[in-house]
């Protein structure tokens, strides 16, 4: 593809796959009640947890609200045994608290240099109130002093529009390819960037991550608000090994759309020509509540220094799927962490976090 003389690409920088090492976990402390209407209780204590998992291994680097939430966070932090020595304390106001979508999505250079890209979040295309998460991209790369870039495309006026895209929308194994479904970026229904074609979003992700070939799914699991994305779905656990959900259960609405993205996995094809391994994951029964099916998935497992996290159920494939990842990730310690209360909040442990590579 050409490429502009000053986007990241031409200047070395690709996105690095995030099982390569991380400097720190960005995550944004639950604060909005309304984001789990009715079990918001039991959500900080498991953020805490999390903390704890993380920190175990790497700096996280925390946003709170202001002055007072920090004091209160710190309090629940010590109480669940989290090391605060590798906790850095962040007081800026968010909408939300899905860092993986409205956080910043770095790059790295050939030689360790990192940056930022800065692209347009609008509450996934479905919420008002995401003007303050649109914002967090701009404070990290003011705090780290990074160079940054908003990746946006050429319209026929002649002006550029800013692309929206949210981090659990794409996946990438670090080597130029990129995993991401239609429903998400191409859909005319809940479309991100109305106008803007297959080949132009290819292009910008070739020009800003250093994406070479795009492997698109058709279509996301049930009960996701975010319209496709790709992190409840299918994964790549190494540059040609690809996890991918599937469901047996023929009466599953789950089962056909799941079949179609596995049967599109074994169509494609490695840059050198092969098939890629592709890794089966089975899906946990439908997780429903007040009459609502959520999206459940062990597909949205997060790969942090030295382990992997992945969601539980309460559900007798939790074991499988712990087995699996096991044995896709096998220098990892693969942690199963509650998710039955987390999902009610339409994410899990993959949309809460962003991984920072490491520098060098």
């Amino acid at each position: 593809m050409p490429e502009s003389e000053s986007s990241p690409r031409a200047l070395g920088f690709r996105m690095p796959a995030e099982w390569e090492p991380h400097e720190a976990t960005w995550l944004a402390w639950p604060h909005n009640p309304e984001d789990w209407p009715g079990k918001f209780a039991p959500i900080p204590w498991l953020y805490a947890e999390i903390v704890r998992l993380l920190a175990a291994r790497e700096r996280v680097q925390l946003i709170v609200e202001n002055a007072a939430a920090e004091k209160r966070v710190r309090s629940m932090l010590k109480r669940a045994d989290a090391d605060l020595n590798k906790v850095d304390f962040h007081r800026w106001p968010t909408d939300r608290g899905w860092t993986r979508d409205s956080g910043p999505i770095f790059i790295r250079d050939g030689a360790g240099k990192l940056g930022v890209t800065n692209w347009q979040f609008n509450g996934w295309a479905n919420y008002d109130n995401w003007r303050l998460d649109d914002q967090l991209p701009g404070r990290v790369t003011e705090l780290l002093g990074l160079p940054s870039w908003q990746p946006v495309v050429a319209q026929h006026d002649g002006t550029e529009r800013r692309i929206v895209l949210e981090g659990g929308s794409i996946d990438v194994n670090g080597a130029g390819l990129m995993l991401t479904t239609e429903e998400c970026l191409l859909s005319t229904v809940q479309q991100r960037n109305p106008g803007v074609s297959r080949e132009q979003l290819e292009q910008v992700f070739s020009d800003y991550l250093g994406i070479d070939q795009v492997i698109w799914m058709n279509r996301g699991i049930t009960g996701d608000d975010t319209h496709g994305h790709v992190d409840d779905i299918t994964r790549f656990a190494s540059v040609d090994t690809i996890i991918t959900a599937v469901e047996p259960n023929t009466n599953d609405p789950n089962h056909e759309l799941l079949a179609e993205n596995l049967a599109r996995l074994k169509a494609a094809r490695t840059p050198e020509g092969k098939q890629f391994t592709i890794i089966e994951l089975p899906m946990p029964r439908p997780v429903v509540f007040r009459g609502q099916r959520l999206p459940a998935s062990y597909a949205n497992f997060y790969i942090a220094n030295g382990a992997v996290l992945m969601p539980t159920f309460h559900d007798v494939n939790d074991r499988v799927a712990l087995n699996i990842l096991a044995e896709a990730f096998p220098e990892r310690d693969v942690i199963g962490v509650h998710s039955v209360d987390l999902i009610w909040g339409l994410g899990a442990l993959h949309c809460m976090t962003q991984q920072q590579p490491k520098a060098g």
